[in-house]
């Protein structure tokens, strides 16, 4: 299941300073199952090689989650350069690997890939 999300692009300022020209940031959210935060971590903090080696190839160079307590949400960033981003990977078999082996602590669709929304940048300051 290939999923679209909005993606920024700064038009009106060059990129700060060791930053990628063209890099765009990629922002959704997903849902951890209750409890499964201890779990999530353990899972990313032992991401496997291969997974991450594929990320990088498809440019994602900065990629960071973040949960919110109170909702069980989790908020993913990622900074990549191209017009990807790891949304568009789902056909590769690692990810879909992946995702099985992630399905049990989230909420999922019937592929097993991450229910998961995009989120609208709002505000932007360098």
């Amino acid at each position: 299941m290939k999923l679209e999300y909005r993606t920024w692009k700064s038009k009106q300022n060059p990129p700060p300073s060791g930053e990628i020209e063209g890099a765009k940031r990629v922002v959704f959210k997903m849902y951890l199952n209750e409890g499964q935060k201890a779990e999530y971590i353990k899972r990313h903090n032992e991401i496997w090689p291969e997974l991450k080696k594929l990320l990088k190839d498809a440019g994602i160079s900065e990629y960071s989650i973040f949960q919110d307590d109170e909702t069980n949400t989790l908020f993913a960033f990622q900074k990549v350069s191209g017009e990807g981003s790891s949304q568009d990977l789902g056909q590769t078999e690692i990810v879909k690997k992946w995702w099985k082996f992630m399905a049990d602590i989230m909420k999922t669709n019937p592929d097993n890939s991450p229910v998961s929304k995009e989120l609208e940048e709002v505000f932007y300051m360098e």
